[in-house]
């Protein structure tokens, strides 16, 4: 084989590795549970937990602990199999927090009380949503 093919099949296979090894490390939706049983088992790796954020009947968010210096905040999250959780988080309250329809933490329990969250993402409302309702004549 000539010095360029070889050269070539070795970049390929750096890049196969470097692109297996990526793949690895991307995390999945988890539940508190999982993360719980992770902790317990002496693994502190991030993981993503989806939920909602705790709501009473009216719809209002419960459960919204916002320091005094406003610089870090605790709420209540219920991750898809319904399981309650308190989770910090050390940043100030993102804008629309409270409106958004669900939460992704990525984070893990540093005891095994509360969920510490390095990031928040949240899916907020579609500002469309209603217009498309009465587009469609409902």
């Amino acid at each position: 084989m000539k010095k360029g093919h070889l050269v070539g099949i070795g970049i390929i296979a750096i890049a196969i590795i470097i692109i297996m090894t990526s793949i690895g490390d991307a995390s999945s939706y988890e539940t508190f549970e999982t993360a719980l049983v992770m902790k317990q088992s002496g693994n502190d790796k991030a993981i993503h937990v989806v939920g909602q954020l705790k709501k009473n009947e009216s719809g209002e968010v419960i459960g919204l602990n916002v320091r005094e210096d406003k610089t870090s905040f605790t709420f209540l999250l219920v991750d898809n199999e319904g399981t309650e959780q308190e989770v910090f988080y050390n940043e100030p309250v993102p804008a629309d927090f409270i409106r958004s329809e669900s939460v992704v933490v990525i984070g893990s329990y540093k005891n095994e009380d509360i969920f510490i969250a390095d990031k928040i993402l949240m899916k907020c409302p579609s500002k469309y949503q209603e217009t498309e309702v009465q587009a469609a004549g409902m």
